[in-house]
Parts: structure tokens; sequence; C-alpha cells
């Protein structure tokens, strides 16, 4: 038996099974896919003429086995293999509801691939549910994630700037990248033209100086060359596979096991306590079970739920821990592909940056912050760049011999670009269910997850549109697109609330702790528990509960009272 079992390996269950190792915890990790080597099984050493089709999927491939995952920015040849293929990982999913579910089976999961954008949320995100009515209350508050945002972030290495924002609270920053010359004069006009908004350097988990306890681990200082999403030989970004299992393994406490599908959990009627886990091995289809004294669900926010609703005994018809009935139910995701672009034709001529920085800019929320949000609550921030083509054509820019190359010599005007990201509110009827009739291969039903967007979001999305076209147009930029409506849900790749954290147990399923109601030794820290979405990137939020609930486990354990 094992002192813990920590289900999925990716942004939080590595935490997970690093802070339960450092802990003295025996913590056997299981994954469903297969096992991925750091380093050798990466394609970030490849130059661009070394990757079949410009780096593209061909379109009869991508139809065939990656409909949905090809649909995502960071799917391409260099990263095919670390996206499941649809084909043989089907759900369901309505027409007029539909849900993008962007999934990587494979040890470390999609923290190889995962953008970076490392940012608290703030006390104003723990205290919008309570104050405005939408959802349940959280069971925490800012101040009892704080220190745990401070370890994670000087763990992991976020790079940033202090800006004093209370939308945005600081971190334990290592060196911020700079803006280039004409992101400067972006950020001049908007924070003159728009007071109260703010443009910054976004906040990212890339090493931009590497510190002692960061090369202990074999990670290295950033090459900017912002291929992150094919994993980083030189472990410059953040991955379970980098940095947390590495710290976990060097404790000599953690056993993995890989091709390892959990079924389900088996829960003591008696004791209301977790016994073991079920798992099919991927490749034989065997069952095996396994037991230990307290478990986390670490499985993706649709995977976690997934395990509890398949966890059905005579005691719980609907599925472990929910008598709730809200497993399953507040899916949200942040709107994403709220894009607007423009040409700034008087930004400096004679200027250029070097290397591919592995960030850009980020616009924090304003709208119910500095500025009125209107006839909608919560709020939105924005992600982009300001950049300029040239040194090299493209390959789709046609040309032979010298002139081509005059043409590479020459630098194409400064465009802007800034999309939204704006929060979507819990509903239960944005949910996952089981399917009745139709299974996957392994005799797991097949999911049917219908997610929309509320006239909340929808107004959002209008003012969203609205906010960008004035700010690239207040800088001096002509807009040459702009979307008209948020990409489905699911695409923004931050699902989130399938099993949320609450104080009463009649409208959650896991408590300020992390801590399931109904089963005292089980613990979830994946974006399943999160009660709202903010609009900031979840992951270090994630990780920050994962770190802050294996401390009170180990202590329970240690005192008995788990």
């Amino acid at each position: 038996m094992f002192d813990a079992i920590v289900i999925g390996s990716g942004m939080s269950g590595g935490i997970s099974a690093k802070e339960l190792c450092e802990r003295g915890l025996k913590v056997l990790l299981i994954e469903r896919g297969k096992k991925v080597e750091h380093v050798t099984d990466y394609n970030d050493t490849q130059s661009p003429w070394d990757l079949p089709n410009n780096n593209a999927v061909p379109e009869e491939e991508l139809a065939r086995d990656y409909p949905v995952q090809g649909q995502c920015y960071a799917m391409n040849a260099a990263t095919k293999q670390f996206w499941v293929k649809d084909s043989e990982h089907p759900y369901i999913t309505p027409e007029e509801r539909p849900f993008t579910w962007i999934r990587g089976y494979h040890l470390g999961g999609r923290s190889i691939m995962w953008g970076r954008q490392s940012y608290r949320l703030s006390p104003m995100d723990f205290e919008a549910n309570a104050k405005d009515g939408h959802g349940v209350d959280w069971p925490i508050r800012y101040d009892d994630l704080a220190p745990w945002y401070s370890h994670i972030e000087k763990f992991i290495g976020v790079a940033g700037t202090k800006e004093n924002l209370p939308q945005l609270p600081d971190g334990e920053f290592l060196p911020g990248w700079e803006l280039n010359d004409a992101e400067k004069l972006f950020k001049a006009s908007v924070e003159q033209n728009f007071p109260g908004r703010k443009v910054i350097i976004g906040r990212n988990a890339n090493l931009s100086q590497a510190q002692p306890h960061h090369e202990e681990l074999g990670r290295t200082s950033c090459q900017n060359r912002s291929i992150c999403e094919r994993g980083c030989s030189f472990g410059a970004n953040h991955s379970s596979l980098s940095s947390s299992l590495p710290a976990a393994e060097r404790t000599g406490n953690l056993t993995t096991v890989t091709d390892a599908i959990v079924h389900s959990l088996v829960q003591d009627p008696k004791t209301g306590r977790i016994t073991s886990v079920r798992v099919i091995d991927a490749k034989t289809m065997e069952g095996k079970t396994y037991e230990a004294k307290v478990f986390f669900l670490n499985a993706s926010t649709i995977g976690t739920a997934q395990i509890l609703l398949n966890s059905k005994s005579e005691a719980n018809p609907r599925g472990l821990c929910n008598k709730s009935d809200q497993v399953g139910r507040n899916i949200m995701d942040h709107m994403y592909a709220l894009s607007t672009v423009g040409i700034m034709p008087d930004y400096p001529k004679d200027s250029y940056y070097r290397g591919r920085r592995p960030t850009g800019i980020y616009i924090p929320r304003y709208r119910n912050v500095t500025e009125d949000g209107g006839d909608y609550v919560r709020g939105y921030g924005y992600q982009g760049a300001v950049v300029r083509r040239g040194g090299m054509p493209d390959a789709g820019t046609p040309g032979l011999g010298q002139d081509i190359k005059n043409r590479g010599r020459e630098f194409g005007p400064w465009t802007a670009f800034i999309s939204g990201f704006g929060e979507m509110l819990p509903n239960p009827e944005n949910r996952m269910t089981q399917d009745e009739v139709r299974k996957d291969k392994w005799g797991i039903p097949l999911l049917n997850i219908s997610v929309g967007f509320s006239e909340n979001e929808r107004k959002m999305a209008k003012q969203i549109l609205a906010d960008g076209r004035a700010m690239i147009e207040g800088a001096g930029g002509t807009v040459v697109s702009q979307s008209t409506q948020p990409g489905p849900p699911g695409l923004g790749i931050h699902e989130m609330g399938t099993a949320r954290m609450g104080r009463d147990p009649m409208t959650s399923v896991f408590n300020g702790f992390n801590q399931a109601h109904e089963a005292p030794n089980l613990f979830c820290t994946d974006g399943a528990v999160m009660t709202s979405s903010g609009c900031q990137n979840p992951s270090l939020t994630y990780m920050a509960m994962s770190a802050r609930a294996a401390h009170h486990a180990a202590e329970w354990m240690k005192e008995g009272k788990l």
C-alpha cells in the first residue's frame, strides 16, 4: 500500500506528487497516457526545413484524426504526438452547444504544451460569487492562497514585473522580459488615452534568469526561441517533466505508472474513506487495483469529473461525492479568440528586436475595476503583442533568387494584435453527463458535454471587441481584422468547475482544503474545483492549491486525522 496516490501527471498532478513526496510520503503517480521522456521525446532542436509540410499537419490527417485537437494553436507536426487522436478518444457534444475538448494523454499532460501565462487570482475574484450572487461562495479567500502562490512562483520560476494592481496581485518574480520599442509606444498611448488601463509584459513561467534551485534540476535560462509547446530541452519553461516530477523523483518516494486508465474509485460505505483505485491497462485491457491512505484527483477538469461519475455504487447511484448533484456541472472556460489586429503605420521604421520572446503584452482587467462594466458583471483582460515581419519571407511568399533575397532584407510595418479573455459565469446547465449506451474501447461510458454562453458573456464579448478596436485605433493603428464572436467553449483550454469547492456539502463537492465533503481522504486540486473562473489564466492557481492541499494532507496524516 502507498501513502498517497495521485491521479494525473499534468500541471496540478506534478505539483501534488512533488509536495507529497517532499513531505516523506510514498507516492504512486498514475497517468492514463504513454510515458514521455524529457528532452529525448521533444522536437525542439529541429530546423524549419527538417519539419514536413512547413510544420503543418496534412488536411486529410487533421480531418480524420484531429478535428478537435487541430483547432488548437499549438498543434502542428512538431507537437502532434502530444495531442490525442480524436478518432480514438471520442466524446459527444451538441451542435448548438458545442464544447471543444483539447487533450494530451501522456506523462506530463498539457504542462508540456501550455502557454505558460502565470497570474494570481485577486481578492475580488475570490469574493465575486458572494457579492453578485452567481454560483456559490468560495470557501477560501486570497490570503489563504497567497503564501502558496509565492511558494509555487519561486519553484517554477515566473518572470514578470511589479505593478501594484489590486486586480492582479504581484508575485515572486524573476526579471520580466522587456517591451519592444513599438510596445512601449502602444503602452504610452493606451495609458494616456484610457486612464485606469495598463499595458504590462506578460507574466510567464519561463526562466529569464535561472536560479540555483532551478539549475539543480537541470534547468537553464530561456533561449528566446519561443517554440515552447514542443517541450523545452533546456528546461527553461516549467512543466511536470522539467521540474516537478524530477523534484519528486529525487526524494526516492515516487513510483510512476503510465498507460493506466483510471476506471473508478472505491469507497468504504461504513467510513466514507476511499480505499483503492481501479485502473485498466491501456494496452492489454487488464484491470488492476491500487490501495493507499490518501488520494489526489488531478486528472483534469473533465477527467476528474468523469472518474467521480463512473465511481457509482449502491450508496452513490449518481457517482462518488455527488449527493449535491454538482459533479459534472458548472463547466467554465474563458471566452477566447476575441481578437483585434491593426497595422501601426507611424511606429518606428528603424527599430526591430532580437530573438523570439516567450511572452507578449498583457492588459489586466479594468472593467468593473477602474471602469464601469455597464450591464454585465465581472470582466476581462487582453493578451497580445506588437510585432513586425521581416528578415525572411515566409513559405507563402512568392519569388525566386535575388528578388526574394532582397525582400528578405526588408521589414514590414508594425502590427498590433490583442485578444480578450473574458470571464465565464458558473452555470449548472453547462455540464457533462455519461452516455447511457455508448462506451469507449475500455468500457467507460462516453461523455456528453454541453456548454453555452450566457447573456452576460455575450454582452461582455461585444465590449471586448469594441475596446480592442478603440485601443488600437487610439494608438494610431488601422484595424485590418477583428473577430465577430468568441470561439466555442473549451477552445480557451481553461476548462474548470465540474466539482467545485464550497462551504455547503449540498451545493458543492470539495471544501476549503480541497477535501471531499463525502470522502475525508480524497482531495482534488485541478480545475474541477474552481468555484469561479476570474479572467486570468488559471494554472498558477491550480498549482498553488495543490501545494496547499498536499501540505494539509501530509500534516493531518502525521496527526492521525486521515
